[in-house]
């Protein structure tokens, strides 16, 4: 079994000697050793970079304020690596977790860490390190939604639609609804090879498509969205389809 190479960045010794605690206690469901340890950011950007092959880190533990460089401009710098490892922040400010997953951070855990969550975490290093790289420009893998102080991450994979409601944008997957501090028209320009505009406040997924009804509701009536896996049916705005129904040549249309 692959066993996980972790690096540890944080300036407290009993928050290190914690995540070490944490790690020797989940070994048994996920193997792991770690390489290295530092107090601060500069210290582990230097080591990080010296380790040889064999001792790369798949993924490192990173405390966000920290003296001299802090967490954030490690994260920051270790993209400039040729095999930069994924980022999880361990910290006790949860102030910084839209810029943490800015840098793509696969998860942002809050001190005191707790075994399940970062078993939790780890358990998805080996696919973020398999999908590195991917589709640049494709955006981020993942959206951040916090909810009774908690930091939640939407995987985007997920995501069947997006709907700007007031000040927030509902994201929809199937087993259930996130509110997103975002804005629809950053979310249709990070991610335009997934969603797709049917109405001024929605983005469906393409993906998430299995096709159209006509729904007669006055002198023309409209049509909307057939999702996968869901009942609720999604209007499309008669601006926008022409260029929906474009979109979606090959798929079916139906009367109701």
């Amino acid at each position: 079994m692959t066993v996980l190479r972790v690096f540890i960045a944080d300036d407290e010794a009993p928050a290190r000697l914690r995540l070490r605690a944490l790690l020797s206690d989940i070994e048994s469901e996920l193997p792991n050793r770690v390489v290295g340890e530092a107090a601060n950011g500069d210290d582990a950007l230097a080591l990080l970079v010296a380790l040889p092959a064999e001792d790369v880190a798949d993924v490192a533990l990173v405390d966000i304020r920290m003296p001299g460089m802090d967490g954030v401009e490690l994260a920051s710098r270790l993209t400039a690596l040729p095999r930069p490892p994924v980022l999880v922040f361990c910290t006790a400010y949860d102030q910084y977790a839209v810029r943490a997953f800015e840098l793509q951070a696969t998860d942002y855990l809050m001190k005191p860490v707790r075994a399940a969550r970062l078993l939790d975490a780890l358990r998805r290093v080996p696919e973020r390190q398999a999908n590195a790289g991917a589709d640049p420009g494709g955006g981020r893998s993942q959206l951040s939604c916090s909810e009774r102080g908690r930091i939640l991450l939407v995987p985007v994979a997920d995501i069947l639609y997006l709907r700007a409601e007031l000040k927030y944008v509902t994201a929809r997957t199937g087993e259930r609804e996130y509110l997103l501090e975002e804005s629809l028209a950053a979310l249709e320009q990070e991610f335009p090879r997934r969603f797709v505009r049917i109405h001024r406040n929605c983005l469906v997924a393409r993906d998430a498509v299995a096709g159209f009804e006509h729904v007669r509701d006055g002198a023309d009536g409209h049509w909307s969205v057939v999702l996968k896996g869901l009942d609720e049916r999604l209007p499309v705005s008669r601006r926008q389809w022409a260029q929906v129904r474009a979109e979606f040549a090959d798929i079916r249309t139906a009367e109701h």
